[in-house]
């Protein structure tokens, strides 16, 4: 084992690309020859003064160039460069946009990191629909969507409507899912340098797509209800955001649900402080969770964004927003600026999967899976402390001592399982530590491959002295 330590003080970008850096440049000057052990994880940290989660982001990345590998027990070790794969660097920037997730997907591996729909046979009633919509419409799946047809419409309508709620269907608007649907809004009713208010942990592909968008991110506390009022009043009152993302049912990734009362305190603060309101449903339609939407408490100021993808299909990148009064058309203007277009065969497939009955019929399937999966991973990880749902994809895992999030995810990867450490799901910088995990469970297709990963995982959360080895 080799007492060379990375020189942070100079480079760009986080401290772990740094140290990944310093690591690099030290085994292309022969520093670190192939077969060299690199400090465990644990040591590095205490000796250069950073977390231990920052050194295995590092190890993890220069994994990623093909320069080490590691083996649970043994460590970490330099490899031959003349037999180890090459990899184009990665730059700061798009390793940030990345978020946490290797920029490919291993192969070989338990995929416990994406919550698609389950396959449940979706593939073979798309296939008819979409035979059907060729044949019906030849001229419109060979050209642009210049006209929306009102099924389209009617579509949205039907599937956003919740808890005796429903939107009007002159405010829906047709999108290329939910995540296109809040980036349209965003794009819409803020400008480059306004401030968009997300919770310490949310669905972090909006938060960094805004990034690109030069809006500015800030941060809000939240506790087991969901926002904290005062702190969002705080927010308002002291850098005016323009807009806040909201999950308030089954929030990604700790599935909190926000009660009534807060929902109605958290629209009051938007209402006084003229900030708009993005209410993601994606998740929360599934919960079956009685608590009004916000846009039914705030519909002046708040679009609700909802899909296809969790319960019923991803493939076909179906979704819908609900706008406050007279916002639809620049919304739906908005969308095909930022994202191409709606292409009509899919448009179509989305509205014939939800008003042929086939979207509810497969959202019920759909639960019947994710309840048996859920009840895997209750008999599998029993003992341990995690909340779930039984309707939802992912669980939300504390770790035990002495684990760290970023050290789990790299143990779980080199024992073939992979999931979402806490930093994925980060909005922005925080010092706030939850040593948690999400691990998703919809993507396997066989369950004794989902119950064989969450018995990989009970074996590290049990193997606590792992917890400090040189996990890559």
């Amino acid at each position: 084992m080799t007492n060379w330590l990375p020189d942070i003080s100079s480079g760009i970008g986080p401290v772990y690309i740094r140290v990944a850096d310093s690591i690099e440049n030290a085994i292309t000057h022969g520093v670190l020859p192939p077969g060299t052990k690199l400090p465990p994880q644990r040591n590095l940290a205490y000796d250069i003064g950073v977390t231990i989660g920052t050194v295995s982001r590092a190890y993890a990345l220069v994994h990623e160039r093909g320069l080490v590998a590691g083996e649970v027990g043994r460590g970490t070790y330099v490899l031959d460069r003349v037999n180890s794969k090459q990899i184009e660097p990665v730059d700061p920037i798009t390793q940030a946009l990345a978020g946490t997730r290797g920029l490919e997907t291993p192969n070989g591996k338990i995929r416990f990191d994406t919550t698609a729909a389950p396959d449940i046979g979706q593939g073979e009633i798309i296939g008819r629909l979409f035979a059907d919509i060729s044949r019906d419409h030849q001229a419109e799946i060979s050209s642009y969507s210049r006209s929306f047809p009102v099924n389209w419409f009617h579509a949205g309508q039907v599937w956003l409507a919740r808890n005796g709620w429903q939107p009007a269907i002159e405010t829906v608007v047709p999108t290329l899912g939910a995540h296109a649907a809040a980036i349209a809004v965003i794009s819409a009713v803020t400008s480059p340098g306004d401030k968009i208010v997300f919770e310490n942990l949310t669905y972090t592909q909006v938060s960094r797509a805004t990034r690109l968008l030069g809006r500015r991110s800030i941060l809000v506390d939240s506790d087991e209800h969901g926002i904290i009022p005062d702190d969002f009043e705080r927010l308002c009152q002291q850098q005016h955001p323009r807009l806040a993302f909201l999950m308030p049912t089954a929030h990604n990734p700790t599935l909190t649900t926000m009660p009534e009362e807060r929902r109605r305190a958290i629209a009051a603060i938007a209402r006084r402080h003229s900030v708009w309101l993005i209410e993601d449903d994606l998740y929360g339609a599934m919960t079956e969770d009685p608590n009004p939407l916000m846009a039914s408490i705030a519909p002046e100021r708040t679009f609700l964004v909802s899909g296809l993808s969790k319960s019923v299909t991803a493939g076909v990148r179906g979704g819908w927003v609900a706008c406050p009064p007279h916002f639809a058309q620049r919304i739906k203007v908005t969308h095909k600026m930022t994202t191409g277009g709606l292409p009509f065969i899919l448009a179509e497939t989305c509205a014939r999967l939800v008003l042929e009955g086939h979207a509810l019929a497969l959202r019920r399937k759909a639960f019947e899976e994710i309840r048996a999966r859920e009840q895997l991973a209750r008999e599998a990880l029993s003992g341990f402390e995690f909340v779930s749902h039984p309707h939802v994809p992912f669980l939300w895992l504390k770790l035990p001592e002495p684990w760290l999030s970023g050290t789990f995810k790299n143990a779980a990867i080199t024992e073939g399982v992979l999931i979402d450490d806490e930093d994925e799901f980060k909005a922005g910088r925080s010092d706030k530590v939850y040593h948690r995990v999400r691990v998703a469970f919809s993507s396997p297709q066989r369950r004794e491959d989902i119950a064989a990963g969450f018995m990989t995982l009970r074996r590290l959360l049990e193997n606590g002295s792992a917890g400090y080895d040189s996990h890559i």
